[in-house]
């Protein structure tokens, strides 16, 4: 069997980055991974502001989901981070012939007919609301490093602040009208978290429903300040829950 009728049969990682972000944030996790892994990117990444503020959530849907219909891997688990969870939930349900499981990390997962913003805290919501409308949606530099940043090395925290890109706001305000997939699903609780607080994510995990629940003692990207340990998650969930069945076409 040579290497692409492997790929073909084998069970892959779609990974899906959250806000600001692009693909390669998931670069160091998926070395050594042994299971096809496609990083998938937000539209027009290097394109103007402009060129992104009139898209919809179901833009961005299209967008990731042309990117999957084109990979040759028949299966796959999604793996999906922060904002990406929004975009998980309706993909799964686009690709449900495909998509064997679903893992969350740090990622917010709304409830059926729920966006983004409905996952925040009330007055959370209602501040994050009028930011969105009035300034748009690329945090101030001190935001980006304090939140998403905060236990990343110098170089590191340098890099998210200089790439950041700044998403389209209905992204983040338009509703999802699906339901959690009924694939086996993992919740990855990220414990130094200062985005994403602890009480949230317990709240992502209730509208989730997981068959398990790990964490990581990080901040809010742990696929940088920890990608080993990731890693070691996605192998696990993979032996326990994919069955051979799944795994081998």
């Amino acid at each position: 069997m040579n290497k692409q009728e492997l790929t073909q049969k084998k069970t892959g990682f779609v990974f899906i980055h959250g806000a600001g972000l692009e693909s390669g944030v998931w670069d160091k996790v998926i070395e050594g991974l042994d299971h096809p892994c496609l990083q998938i990117d937000f539209p027009y990444r290097k394109g103007s502001v402009e060129s992104r503020k009139e898209l919809t959530l179901g833009d961005y849907v299209t967008h990731l989901k042309r990117q999957i219909d084109a990979w040759e891997t028949p299966k796959f688990v999604i793996v999906a981070h922060s904002l990406g969870g929004v975009l998980a939930l309706r993909l799964a349900s686009e690709l449900s012939d495909r998509l064997i499981g679903l893992v969350a990390v740090g990622a917010a997962i709304p409830k059926n007919g729920g966006s983004f913003l409905s996952v925040l805290p009330f007055p959370k919501r209602i501040l994050m609301s009028t930011i969105l409308r009035k300034m748009g949606t690329k945090p101030p530099e001190s935001a980006i490093r304090a939140g998403l940043c905060n236990d990343l090395t110098l170089e590191q925290t340098s890099d998210i602040v200089k790439g950041f890109v700044p998403e389209s706001v209905r992204v983040y305000t338009d509703p999802i009208d699906v339901s959690v997939p009924a694939v086996p699903k993992l919740y990855v609780k990220l414990t130094k978290d200062k985005e994403f607080g602890l009480s949230l994510q317990n709240k992502m995990i209730s509208n989730l429903s997981p068959q398990s629940v790990q964490s990581l003692d990080t901040g809010h990207l742990p696929m940088l300040s920890d990608p080993d340990g990731l890693k070691l998650i996605l192998q696990n969930y993979g032996r326990t829950h994919l069955a051979p069945s799944q795994v081998w076409m």
